[in-house]
């Protein structure tokens, strides 16, 4: 099968039947764009962690020894290279302890994979007051902050 050969409404529905086999399979979990979902997956399996209802505020999973951690991950593509994380929603209720980012290419190839803390957080996000959120950003000194974990070997092995 050639994707260029497909109508604009038979790709979408080919990207539909995608989601539902990763959501019978467990990779994801809900309909929305499978980012999301699929950093969690990943992120849960390589640390272990057992992951919350898609409804729990502030924190994706929970590690054996109950630290909470809010999960996050960004595409860049040729066309979009931004590395701004999702909004950090409520960041001085401290509903985190460590954030787990990753950063993927335009295949989903991981470039960045990292754990910081929720104080590392803090220093390297702005609050935007128009969104109510601090918003990170993974490029620049917080890439070599040595409180910041590099995850990528255990997301990739």
């Amino acid at each position: 099968m050639r994707l260029s050969d497909l109508t604009d409404k038979e790709l979408l529905q080919l990207q539909a039947s995608a989601t539902n086999e990763l959501k019978v399979r467990g990779v994801v979990r809900t309909q929305n764009n499978p980012l999301g979902d699929y950093t969690e997956w990943l992120v849960s399996k390589a640390l272990d962690l057992e992951l919350q209802a898609n409804s729990k505020a502030g924190y994706d999973g929970v590690s054996k020894d109950g630290v909470r951690i809010q999960i996050k991950g960004r595409r860049v593509t040729p066309t979009n290279k931004s590395r701004q994380l999702s909004a950090i929603r409520k960041y001085a209720d401290k509903d985190f302890d460590v954030l787990a980012a990753v950063i993927y290419d335009e295949h989903f190839n991981i470039i960045e994979a990292l754990l910081i803390p929720h104080e590392v957080v803090g220093e390297y996000a702005s609050y935007r007051a128009h969104i109510n959120a601090h918003i990170l950003i993974l490029k620049g000194p917080i890439l070599s902050d040595p409180r910041v974990q590099s995850i990528k070997q255990a997301l990739c092995g």
